[in-house]
């Protein structure tokens, strides 16, 4: 144990890093994913079918794409048609787009699931689409989209060590390098899974006091 503090010690730096560059990317791929899967989930409920069919496919094909695969594609595409991204940039890429389309998805079966009576009250009183949205609609759907949401987010900080494989310096590749060098192959793993159950914890928390601010409007 006193040697396993002593790495610890040394290694604390390094691990701090880690931690930080994993909280920093799933609190970025959670922002996008949510601004695009706003977007995809308004489209799929609202739009004409042919508006709809876009948003359907990049939908269907996100969610039967391993998170691995978006990630190795996110990293190579690009320098294919001259973009260059770095691992981080596309990292988060990777995990916003994964991110839109599930939340694109449990935003419409919450748009879809609120009575039909309450869009027609709306425009009973001469709302608009776009108010009807924001004072009627957005709003019950994300208090019901909330809980999955945060499931959402947990498998984002989770899908987060794989970004490992594509060279980001997160929280998993730094302790797979510290291990590399003292060899405290189970003592530095269980120490990060802790780590990564801190940051899971912590959106859990953030997300049940949305939830509760939510729920007293």
């Amino acid at each position: 144990m006193h040697a396993f503090l002593d790495q610890l010690w040394i290694s604390r730096f390094a691990l701090w890093d880690g931690f930080v560059l994993t909280a920093e990317i799933a609190a970025a791929s959670i922002l996008f994913g949510t601004l695009l899967g706003g977007i995809v989930g308004i489209q799929l409920s609202y739009a004409p079918w042919w508006l709809k069919l876009p948003f359907r496919l990049y939908v269907d094909t996100m969610r039967g794409t391993p998170v691995l695969v978006l990630i190795l594609a996110a990293f190579y595409i690009p320098s294919v048609a001259g973009l260059s991204l770095g691992p981080t940039q596309a990292g988060t890429l990777a995990l916003s787009l994964f991110a839109g389309a599930h939340i694109g998805e449990l935003l419409r079966g919450s748009l879809q699931a609120i009575p039909p009576g309450q869009a027609e009250a709306g425009r009973s009183i001469g709302l608009t689409f776009p108010q009807l949205l924001a004072y009627v609609l957005l709003p019950q759907a994300a208090r019901s989209a909330l809980p999955p949401w945060i499931n959402t987010g947990v498998e984002l900080i989770k899908g987060s060590s794989l970004l490992s494989i594509i060279g980001v310096g997160e929280l998993l590749l730094k302790t797979q390098e510290i291990i590399g060098r003292n060899f405290m192959t189970i003592q530095f793993y269980v120490f990060a899974g802790m780590l990564y159950l801190v940051i899971n914890i912590a959106l859990d928390q953030l997300g049940k006091a949305v939830e509760r601010r939510v729920g007293q409007h």
